[in-house]
């Protein structure tokens, strides 16, 4: 209804904004379809800001929502996006400005695409299949590459070609299926999972030529993405160019930019492996022979040392010393036996002085009475007593007269006198 007013009486401004706000409340919740020309996340706050314009009419409205609703699409939304938002129009009657208050956002066409991948992606990525630690490494020579791609596409050909440029000896187990439509799914799950049972299959390559978003949906299947996570043979992703990025990429164990990036990343170059094996091979012989001339050089210098370069010259030192010794130890034995020589002749000389017989030699005499004892005193002797004389050159018998009146003299006398008469 209608509020009366009249230029007597009129509304206030805050009244006909209470009633704007009242009419635009019963208007309810809508569905806007609009571009976004700005676009305000504030950290930590829990409402996003976007402005949403009609580029036809040139109108812009405000919307507001929480950080919640605007996450589920915030990996596929940016400004430029077009979007379709459910919202509830709000009137902010202090300052007179209309709002929408948005509940859902959804991407318009290919956008809303985008998003569902998005979606899929976080959920794959939330159970680990994207995880880096799951993904198999590739044999350095693979002796046979399964190969899944269109029928004489292009893929094929520059997967094929580079392989054999790399690597003659490689082969090939190909299958060649559609790489889009509504087919390509179905008939690509069913070639990896051959491959994946194929004794002699090394590493498998999905491989496809560019394309749009659309024409590489099958590389996104959530099927096809689970069956290439649970292969037990190695799989490369070369889908596409280096920006095309689906699902397929992030479960692969290898993604490849290119197919014939993928051609270089699972086959070796022979020439490039050949000049590694002859740079390694050189390594190792200038690595043995400076170790060799280290070596030599360690033992020519032991050998220099003196007792290694002239091991005789020690002998002969001690050889020495033992010439020394024996020389030293005879001529001590020789002065030894000279000094003990002359000992032994003044001994021999002292005894033979003190001798008996010496005494005899400078003309004494000895006299023995019969019973063999000496005369010391001529009172031992009677007069006409036989005695015996020994002298140095022998004995006789002598015979006393008796005391000499000179006393020894005349004792001396009778005797030589007897003595001589015993000789004679």
């Amino acid at each position: 209804m209608a509020n009366p007013s009249s230029p007597e009486a009129p509304l206030p401004v805050g009244k006909v904004s209470a009633l704007i706000g009242g009419w635009i409340d019963r208007l309810g919740a809508i569905w806007v379809e609009g571009q976004i020309t700005q676009l305000s996340r504030r950290p930590g706050a829990g409402v996003v800001f976007l402005t949403l314009r009609d580029p036809q009419a040139d109108v812009s409205l405000t919307v507001t929502c929480f950080r919640s609703v605007f996450d589920q699409v915030a990996d596929a939304v940016q400004e430029g996006s077009r979007v379709i938002v459910h919202a509830k129009p709000e009137w902010y009657a202090a300052r007179g400005q209309l709002s929408l208050r948005a509940s859902e956002i959804r991407l318009v066409g290919l956008g809303e695409l985008l998003a569902r991948l998005e979606q899929l992606k976080r959920r794959l990525a939330g159970e680990g299949l994207f995880a880096a630690d799951r993904k198999k490494p590739l044999p350095f020579l693979p002796q046979c590459v399964g190969l899944v791609t269109g029928r004489g596409s292009a893929a094929e050909r520059d997967v094929l070609e580079n392989a054999r440029r790399r690597w003659p000896a490689v082969r090939f187990e190909i299958r060649n299926v559609p790489v889009q439509g509504v087919s390509a799914v179905e008939r690509v799950s069913e070639a990896v999972r051959e491959l994946d049972e194929h004794p002699e299959v090394d590493v498998i390559v999905v491989a496809r030529g560019g394309g749009s978003v659309e024409d590489l949906l099958p590389f996104s299947d959530e099927g096809l993405v689970r069956l290439v996570a649970a292969a037990r043979t190695p799989v490369v992703s070369a889908i596409g160019h280096e920006p095309d990025q689906p699902l397929l990429d992030f479960v692969a164990d290898l993604r490849a930019s290119t197919p014939t990036d993928a051609a270089k990343r699972v086959v070796p170059d022979v020439g490039e492996e050949l000049a590694k094996v002859r740079q390694l091979r050189d390594r190792a012989r200038r690595y043995v022979l400076a170790r060799v001339e280290r070596e030599q050089h360690g033992l020519d210098g032991v050998r220099s040392r003196p007792v290694l370069a002239a091991p005789q010259r020690m002998l002969d030192g001690r050889g020495q010393e033992v010439a020394g010794l024996l020389e030293r130890s005879r001529r001590t034995l020789n002065h030894r036996l000279e000094h003990a020589q002359s000992d032994l002749g003044h001994t021999l000389a002292r005894v033979v002085a003190l001798s008996p017989a010496a005494t005899l030699e400078r003309g004494y005499a000895v006299l023995q009475r019969r019973d063999g004892t000496v005369v010391t005193d001529p009172a031992q002797v009677a007069a006409g007593e036989g005695l015996h004389a020994r002298v140095a050159g022998g004995g006789f018998d002598v015979t006393a007269d008796g005391p000499a009146d000179d006393g020894g003299q005349a004792d001396s006398g009778s005797l030589a006198d007897g003595g001589a008469a015993a000789g004679r």
